[in-house]
């Protein structure tokens, strides 16, 4: 027979999701297809993507995104990165699992622990 751990080992909270909200910002813009965002990242920031690369940025939640393209996103479609993107706090519980009550039985006594007459060491 196994006993539970007296000290629950506590978990840390899960990431915070991360929602894309590209199409949406530049919905908000006039911008509603990927050869006209592709088009303003050019004129306005300078930053020349593949229609592909384009594609996927503003039909798919990228893994990544490197800060060169972000910061270029937000000067072609003049926003911040919190338009572009926002922290939605995960739904697993962030506290950790209730401890097990403990045994009497093997707790340790209730007595003082007997002074041990040392000296302190020299200075």
């Amino acid at each position: 027979m196994t006993t539970p751990p007296l000290h629950a080992v506590e978990t840390p909270a899960p990431p915070p999701e991360v929602e894309w909200k590209l199409r949406i910002a530049a919905a908000q813009r006039g911008i509603w297809t990927g050869t006209q965002l592709r088009r303003l990242l050019a004129e306005r920031a300078g930053l020349e993507l593949s229609a592909a690369s384009v594609s996927a940025l503003f039909t798919k939640q990228p893994s990544q995104v490197k800060l060169s393209t972000l910061a270029a996103l937000c000067a072609a479609l003049d926003c911040t990165p919190g338009d572009l993107l926002t922290l939605q706090e995960s739904t697993a519980p962030s506290t950790p699992p209730p401890r097990p009550a403990p045994d009497p039985a093997r707790q340790p006594s209730q007595q003082q622990p007997v002074p041990r007459h040392r000296s302190l060491p020299p200075l």
